[in-house]
Order: C-alpha cells, then structure tokens, then sequence
C-alpha cells in the first residue's frame, strides 16, 4: 500500500492520480485499468477534480468502482468554474475530495486529472500537479507515443516528471499509450534511465461503455494487476500546500465548534469570512454589530448565510450590565469606575474582548481595520497571560508551496531581550506543535554560528543557551542566518555537521522590525500564504489581522483562533 507520511501524520488510504499532458489518447484506458486493480483489493472510490457538464466517462468509472458514490459526490468543480479561479478552485476540490472521504469511508482513491478540452489551457497540466499535491496523491503518468520520435517521448516523460515532481509530488509509474506491441521494447528500454515501473498499451478506442471490455482487456494484458499494485508498495513524503493545511484548519475547527466573536461586524471582508464559515458550519459566530445594517450589507454583497450567526448589540443592557460589573471587578486596582467602563466598552474592540472573559464566546478575532494595539490591549488588560508566561508574542503560519514554517515574533515585541527572546522561541515551538509540525527552531541573526561579532549577536546566542536550557529536547540551532535555517546546500557549508540548520521550521527573529518586514519579505515575493499573526502566551485565543488581509487570511485565522480554543 501507498504510505504518505506527513508531519506527525501518516496517510494510509491509497491515494492514486492519473495525470497526463494531453488528457486523452489512451487516458481513460489508464484510469479504467487502473481503477480495476484497486477494486481488486481495496474498496475504492473515484474522483474527478475537474470536468465538463459534458462528461460522459466519470459515470463509466462509477459503474466499476465499488465504493458507493454517485456523480455528485464524485467531482470537484466544473471545469470552467476552475478556469476562472484556480487558486479558489484548489480549495473547493480539497474540501469536496475529503467530503467524498468521509462518506464513502474507502479504502483508495482512484483519482482522474483534467479531460482534452477544444479551450487550449496551457496551465492545466500544472493544475493537476497541484491537485495532486494538495490530495496527497501519488502519481501515475499516462503519456501518448502517436506521432511522438522516441526522443519526443523521453523528453515528453522527462518534462511531464519535472512537472509533478516541482509541485511536491512522487511519480509511481509510467504508461504509455498508443505504442505498438513490435516498439515496447525498446520504449522501455529508452524510458528506464528514470527507475520507474513503465507499462505500453496498445492504441484502444474507449469512446463509450461498449468498448469498456476491450480497453481492460489490452490494460490486463499489458499491465498486470500485481505489477501495478507491486508499484504502490513505497512511502511518500507528502507535500503539505498550503490547500491542504487551510482544509486541515477547517477541518479541525469542524470537529469541535466552537464560539469565536468578531467586533468588526461592519466590514465587508469580515462578513463575507462569516457567510463562507457559517455555510460550511465550521464554527459559531458572534458578530457585533446592528443585526439589520449587516445582514441588508450582506444581501447586497450576495451573502446567503450571515443569519446563521448571532448578533451582539453593544447597547443591549442585558449584556453590557454584567459586562461594565466583571470590567470594574477586574480593573479595581486601576480604579475603574461604572462610567469610565461604560465608555470603555464603546469600542467594539473591548466589547468583543469582554464577551470572551464573560464566557459568551471561546475566543477572539480583530484587527481588520483596528491596529494590532487596539485589539491586543484589552486582551492584556482582561485577558492576562497564562500561568507561567510573562509575555505576548505573535507568530504567523507561513504556508510554502510544499510545507508550513512558523516565523515568530512579527507582530508585537518591539526589542526582546535573552530571556523574552527564549520566551518567544518556546512559545512558537509550541504553536508549531498544535498545528502538527515537528518544531526545528532556528535562532536568526546576521552571523551562523560565530561568523559574525557585535552586540546583537551576543544577545542572540544567550537567548539560544536560556533556550537549550529551558527545553533541552528541542532541536535548536543559533544563532544563524536565514539562508543557513533554510537551505540544506547552504547550511552544508555555512553550518556543516549541524543537524537543524538548513531544515528549520520555526524562524525566531531578533526584533519586530526584522520579524515583520521578513514574513511579509517573503510573503509577498514568494506567494507563501500567512496565517495570523496566532497570538502566543494568552489566557484565551485573541488574534489579530492586519489590515490588509484578504478574505482567505480571515477565515483561516478565525478557523485557527477556534482550534486554539479546543
């Protein structure tokens, strides 16, 4: 069986795609054989991510599989849905793939990439390596020798393996369709530098089900079921993209709902945020706000789910009375006073706050158009820190192409000293940990290990010592340069015989100033997709947007900020 291992995670279900730079001649011989082989011993069941309305072979491949699952099920999204938006349409397809998980409770996955289509899409082939990866899927290989020299369909192969291997994937097997019996050999022979199994079928028409019989016949002649189970038998490290880790969020959130309140019920990308999640049942909402003023912005912003959500009034005494007692009660030592509180929760801010220390909600999300200050003070004020900790930092989930890291503090440490920069680092690894990624943390600086002298050094190198102490398990390299923390080639020279350096995945920087301009450095040049800032060290999950998010950065810190809450 095909194991893919991920961060803390092993993925037992064999998961199969069939991907091939034409999506047609000699494909669905592919997808039907191969389907075949996996029934043979797992309950397995079919998935198309993208196709027409057109589509006649998905029902086809249903009628074989023997997982239970009808059309709808089955697919993903049309594909000129896909074409509009790629980036959107990855997201939808993880969720659809698990939702289909979920009900047919199968054993294998027999996924089919994108059909031949008359719209020339030069990026389709690239669509299905991501998918690919996003699904944790193992890839099989359908390539067409017709009109292809030799040297055209080894540098075809080449390019196609390229070309899944860049999105994170690991190719299983190669077939190739439309060869003649009399040219197997020697297509094998040119194809078997790159060490995979190769299978040749002949040239089958498979336009409908009456030639169904035929096409697995040439397939079981020419593909053996054993051989082709044989090529499942290997682990793959899973890429984790960032499709996939948004789903993981969403999915987690799902398990154990849980309350999460957001002051700015006003703003159009919180509510449309809200509209995706309450859709999806992924949490519970308070939005504050006027009920009527948000759901009238709503209806003219297309939003259909937004009444699933429960409505705070920040003049409703039924609430505010008991919330102007528990504020003087905590704000005794300051003097605080009925009216000064009054006043004091007309920001929507500290109203919010006040409804997660009354218990109405589990946790907090703020900062769409309010400063990091003004959703972090209150949480200071009434929230307090957790037992034991002396301080809050802020850490963003940085979401790569293949893999999460961690990049800490961003957002609210100005000039840590040792200790508070040994406080942050613990505090990442353990944000590291709660998202399912085995902490690796790297100390950042200018210099890698002594190459550099000057005050700053100094101060990071005792913050990695406090550290080895306090943690003396967890795998810590400083200080270092980012591109030793990041890349094995560098750190192979930069750092050579250490262990972490070169696979850090919690990057502690020395101050605000390199940790903000550093994530959002690489977020923007990158494509990484941030998450957070996760606030680190609270009594109770408040987090912070900036306020440039987008729509996808505020679900997924409202799904997080939930997860926190569990």
């Amino acid at each position: 069986m095909l194991i893919i291992k991920g961060d803390k995670n092993i993925v037992t279900v064999t998961r199969v795609y069939i991907a091939s730079p034409e999506g047609a001649n000699g494909r669905n011989v592919v997808a039907y054989g191969m389907l075949n082989a996996l029934t043979s011993k797992y309950k397995t069941m079919v998935f198309r991510p993208a196709v027409s309305n057109h589509d006649e072979f998905t029902p086809i491949l249903l009628a074989a599989s023997n997982a239970g699952l009808g059309v709808a099920l089955s697919t993903g999204l049309d594909v000129h849905k896909v074409r509009e938006d790629k980036n959107t349409a990855r997201g939808d397809i993880v969720g659809a793939f698990n939702d289909a998980m979920d009900v047919s409770r199968a054993d294998a996955a027999l996924i089919v990439g994108t059909d031949k289509s008359h719209v020339n899409d030069p990026t389709s082939y690239e669509f299905d390596a991501n998918v690919a990866a996003d699904l944790k899927a193992g890839v099989f290989l359908a390539v067409c020798t017709i009109n292809r020299w030799p040297h055209e369909l080894d540098e075809t192969v080449k390019l196609s393996i390229e070309g899944m291997e860049a999105a994170g994937n690991k190719v299983l097997g190669i077939f190739v369709t439309g060869c003649e019996p009399r040219h197997a050999f020697s297509v094998k022979e040119t194809l078997a530098k790159y060490g995979l199994p190769v299978w040749t079928l002949p040239q089958v028409p498979f336009t409908d089900e009456s030639t169904k019989d035929l096409a697995l016949e040439a397939f079981r002649k020419n593909a053996p079921t054993d051989e082709v189970l044989a090529a499942l038998d290997v682990d793959v490290t899973a890429p984790i993209t960032p499709y996939a880790f948004q789903f993981g969020l969403l999915g987690k959130a799902k398990s154990n709902k849980k309350t999460i309140v957001l002051p700015e019920g006003e703003e159009d990308r919180i509510i449309k945020a809200a509209d995706y999640l309450l859709e999806r049942e992924i949490v519970n909402l308070i939005i504050v706000g006027n009920k009527d003023a948000i759901l009238a912005r709503g209806k003219e912003l297309g939003l259909n789910y937004l009444d699933r959500a429960r409505f705070q009034a920040m003049d409703d005494e039924n609430v505010l009375k008991p919330m102007v007692a528990k504020l003087c009660e905590l704000r005794a030592k300051k003097g605080m006073t009925e009216e000064q509180a009054r006043k004091q929760l007309t920001d929507a801010s500290y109203f919010g706050t006040m409804l997660v220390v009354l218990g109405y909600a589990d946790g907090l999300v703020s900062g769409s158009v309010n400063s990091t200050a003004n959703t972090v003070r209150p949480a200071l004020q009434v929230i307090k820190t957790k037992p034991g900790q002396k301080l809050v930092s802020g850490a963003f989930l940085m979401c790569f192409k293949d893999h999460v890291a961690v990049f800490s503090d961003c957002a609210i440490n100005l000039n840590p000293d040792a200790e508070q920069l040994s406080e942050i680092a613990l505090q990442s690894a353990e944000t590291a940990r709660a998202f399912g990624i085995d902490p690796k943390v790297g100390m950042l600086s200018y210099s890698t290990l002594g190459s550099g002298k000057g005050p700053d050094v100094d101060m990071v190198e005792e913050a990695t010592k406090l550290l080895k102490e306090k943690a003396p398990d967890l795998p810590v390299v400083g200080s270092i340069q980012f591109d030793a923390a990041w890349s094995p080639t560098v750190a192979a020279t930069k750092a050579k015989g250490n262990d972490v350096a070169g696979h850090v995945n919690v990057f502690v920087f020395p101050d605000l100033c390199a940790g903000n301009i550093g994530y959002k450095a690489v977020q923007r040049s990158s494509g990484a997709l941030a998450i957070g800032p996760v606030l680190q060290g609270l009594n109770k999950p408040v987090n912070d947007l900036s306020r440039g998010a987008l729509v996808r950065d505020i679900i997924n810190t409202i799904a997080l900020t939930a997860i926190e809450a569990q």
